[in-house]
C-alpha cells in the first residue's frame, strides 16, 4: 500500500536512532508490579512482551526511580542497582525479540513522593520548595543546592544504567507535579536562588537534568514528557506558555537531536479524562509543536482512534496511548483494522504484587469483536 493511501498514523517515523513502523506509542503507566526493593517481578516481562507484538512499536515504560531518595512510591521499579538492571535487561530482551523498542521513563518524585514510604526507606521528603501539595498532609523540605546537583547526577547515572540494561532510551518525567515539573512552575517553585524566581531560573534544573543525561547516553536516546496545562495536584501556572516556550527553545538550541518531546494534552488530568464541559480547547500544545518542528512530538491524552487518525494526519504527531493499551495488548492491530476494543478494569491499575488479574489476563481480539467492528456503519 502506498504512503498516499496509508493514514499517517500507520506510516513509519524516525525517533532518535530508531525507525518506528507506525505512530502509536504506549504511554508510561505505573502498575506497581515490583518487589518491595523496587525490582520488576517476572510477570512484568510478559506484560511488555504482550504489548510489543506489532514490530516497530515504541513502548514507554512505567516510571523508574533514579535512586532510593528519588522514589517514595511503594512497589514501583528502580534503575539504580544491579538486581534492577538485570530485571530490566530481561524485559528489554523480550521487547526486542518482538521487533519493538522500549524507552524508560525516569523520575525524581519530589513532593509527589509518599512521605511515609520515604521515611520507611530512610529518605527525606524533599521538593523544589516548601510548598504543601493538596493531596499530602506534610510539607516537603526544599532541596539544598548540593542535593540538586546530586539529583542531576542521579538522572545521568540512571540513564546509563537503563542503556546498560538494553533499554533503547530514556524519557524524563517532567510532568504532573513531580520534581522536574515542580522546578518549572511558579505554583510549586518559590526559590530565590538560581533555581527560582524567573523563567530562566525555573527552567535551569530541568535543562541541567537533560544535559546530564545527554552527556551520559547521547541526545538520540534522551526525551522528556511535559504537561503545561495539567492542574493535577495543585499544578497549573496562570499562563504556562512563556515558561514552557523558553524551556523547549533551550532544548532545541542545546540538544536538537533529542529523540522526542512528549506532551500531555489538556483533555486529561492524571489518569482521568476531563469531562467535555470542563475541557478548554484554547489550552493547546501547538506552541510547543511550532517551536519543536520538524522534530518528533508524542501527544498523549484520551485519544480515540478517530481523533488519533485526525491529529496524526494534521500534525504528524506520534499518538501516546495509555489506558486502552492495558486491556488491548494488540491495540495497534485493533486500530489498524478498526476492531472493537476491550474495556479495562480500573480497580487493577495499581495492584502491588504478582497478581495477573487486570494485568496479564486481557485477550487478543476475538472473532466476535472483528465481526462487530466490520458490521458497524
Amino acid at each position: 500500500m502506498s504512503s498516499q493511501s496509508t493514514p499517517k498514523l500507520f506510516q513509519p517515523i524516525k525517533v532518535g536512532n530508531l525507525t518506528l513502523s507506525h505512530r502509536i506509542a504506549m504511554a508510561p503507566m505505573t502498575r506497581m508490579r515490583c518487589t518491595d526493593d523496587h525490582v520488576p517481578l517476572p510477570i512484568v516481562k510478559e506484560y511488555y512482551a504482550q504489548r510489543a507484538q506489532t514490530p516497530g512499536t515504541l513502548l514507554i515504560s512505567e516510571v523508574a526511580q533514579i535512586s532510593p531518595a528519588g522514589g517514595g512510591m511503594a512497589n514501583t521499579p528502580g534503575i539504580h542497582n544491579e538486581e534492577q538492571i538485570k530485571a530490566w535487561r530481561e524485559i528489554a530482551d523480550t521487547v526486542h525479540a518482538r521487533g519493538s523498542y522500549i524507552f524508560m521513563q525516569l523520575w525524581g518524585t519530589g513532593a509527589g513522593g509518599v512521605p511515609e514510604t520515604l521515611k520507611a526507606e530512610g529518605n527525606p521528603y524533599v521538593a523544589a520548595s516548601a510548598i504543601k501539595r493538596p493531596d499530602k498532609d506534610e510539607t516537603p523540605r526544599p532541596l539544598t543546592k548540593e542535593e540538586i546537583k546530586q539529583y542531576i547526577e542521579w538522572f545521568g547515572q540512571a540513564a546509563k544504567n537503563a542503556i546498560e540494561a538494553g533499554i533503547d532510551g530514556v524519557e524524563v518525567h517532567g510532568a504532573h507535579g513531580y520534581l522536574v515539573d515542580e522546578f518549572l512552575q511558579d505554583v510549586s517553585n518559590n526559590r530565590t536562588d538560581e533555581y527560582g524566581g524567573s523563567i530562566e531560573n525555573r527552567a535551569r534544573f530541568g535543562l541541567e537534568v537533560i544535559d546530564s543525561i545527554v552527556n551520559a547516553v547521547g541526545a538520540e536516546r534522551t526525551a522528556i514528557r511535559l504537561s503545561p496545562w495539567s492542574e493535577l495536584v495543585g499544578m497549573g501556572m496562570k499562563d504556562p506558555v512563556p515558561q514552557f516556550s523558553y524551556f523547549v527553545e533551550q532544548l532545541k538550541a542545546r540538544h536538537p537531536a533529542l529523540a522526542y518531546i512528549h506532551v500531555v494534552e489538556a483533555r486529561v488530568k492524571g489518569y482521568m479524562t476531563v469531562p467535555p464541559e470542563e475541557y478548554d480547547p484554547r489550552k493547546s500544545n501547538d506552541f510547543i509543536r511550532k517551536i519543536w518542528a520538524p522534530r518528533p512530538i508524542i501527544s498523549c491524552g484520551a485519544y480515540s482512534r478517530p481523533l488519533a487518525l485526525e491529529i496524526a494526519e494534521a500534525k504528524g504527531d506520534i499518538i501516546g496511548v495509555g489506558r486502552p493499551w492495558i486491556s488491548n495488548p494488540d491495540l495497534v492491530e485493533r486500530w489498524k483494522n478498526d476492531w472493537q476494543l476491550s474495556p479495562y478494569k480500573r480497580e487493577f491499575f495499581y495492584s502491588p504484587g504478582a497478581g495477573v488479574e487486570g494485568y496479564l489476563d486481557y485477550d487478543l481480539v476475538t472473532e466476535e469483536q472483528k465481526v462487530k467492528a466490520s458490521a458497524r456503519p
